[in-house]
């Protein structure tokens, strides 16, 4: 279970850190988004680094969380509600992760 708050946590750092830049270029807000864009970016680099096996394996499996946060994001921020080819997609991630994350003799 620490793993996947971690890899929650590393994904919102990553969203966070792009979402911000992205209300700047696209919705004309203050260009003083990009400091804390930076600053969340930087923290995902870092969260990166607490994860207790190889990189290769780490950037694998975060994919599988990632999305899974990316379409909560899409639900809570955007307030569009996932569709069920969504939620079969995220299973599907979340599937992968497990097995690459939880297989035996690791």
């Amino acid at each position: 279970m620490k793993t996947f708050l971690l890899y929650v946590a590393t994904a919102l750092a990553e969203i966070v850190g792009c979402y911000l830049p992205y209300l700047w270029l696209k919705q004309g807000r203050t260009a003083w988004l990009l400091l804390p864009a930076a600053a969340s970016l930087a923290l995902f680099a870092w969260l990166l680094t607490l994860h207790d096996t190889a990189a290769g394996r780490v950037y694998a499996a975060y994919g599988g969380v990632y999305i899974g946060v990316a379409l909560l994001w899409l639900w809570v921020v955007d307030q569009i509600r996932p569709t069920a080819w969504d939620l079969a997609g995220v299973a599907v991630a979340l599937a992968g992760m497990g097995i690459i994350m939880f297989q035996p003799d690791r």
